[in-house]
């Protein structure tokens, strides 16, 4: 949509639509997360009606996104073959919006390059104390592995549970039910790499 000085317009309709779907969420889901209306979702992905700022952020709260967050442009990542540490893409806010991510304790999620272009996501995780990646165990249509560069990992893969150290690895089949803490009082730090990419 373009205005009338030629700068094109933020479609919120468009966007909300992206980070709810991107989110696995319907708009059901959505709004009852959010405390709004399920119409009130339906009509500002259609851009039918124009939501208040008091409104728009009660929605985006649903899915644990800031106004910030929201309005920031999608970035065209570096096609590499290298990158610096300020290239790696933030995704921390889309893990919160898929599984309800625990505030108790931070969780920062970095990628690395276009992971759909290559077919691979490969990532930079941060598990402050306490962080989690929710009692909603994750789980999607891929494969993933990690290495734990510092601190302890404890991992829940379906029925299996182990706490892993640094220096120790996880792979298995992300269709099964997983979750990931920091349950130590340490900060853990992971790389891992997700195929076909899942955020």
């Amino acid at each position: 949509m373009m205005s009338d000085t030629g700068m094109e317009e933020f479609d919120i309709g468009a966007r909300l639509k992206a980070m709810r779907t991107a989110g696995q969420l319907t708009q059901r889901q959505l709004a009852e997360r959010a405390g709004v209306p399920h119409a009130q979702i339906s009509n500002i992905e259609k851009n039918k009606i124009s939501p208040s700022i008091a409104t728009l952020r009660k929605v985006l709260g649903g899915m644990s996104v800031t106004m910030a967050d929201f309005f920031e442009p999608e970035r065209k990542p570096n096609p590499g073959p290298y990158f610096s540490a300020d290239e790696l893409i933030d995704l921390t806010s889309r893990v919160v919006i898929n599984s309800a991510v625990s505030q108790t304790g931070l969780l920062s999620l970095r990628q690395i390059g276009d992971a759909r272009l290559h077919n691979l996501q490969v990532l930079h995780e941060i598990y402050e104390p306490g962080a989690d990646t929710g009692e909603s165990m994750l789980q999607h249509a891929s494969s993933e592995g990690g290495y734990v560069v510092e601190g302890e990992l404890a991992l829940n893969v379906g029925d299996e549970f182990r706490i892993l150290k640094a220096g120790e690895a996880y792979l298995f089949d992300s269709r099964v039910p997983h979750r990931f803490r920091n349950l130590s009082g340490q900060r853990t730090v992971v790389v891992s790499a997700c195929t076909p990419p899942y955020l």
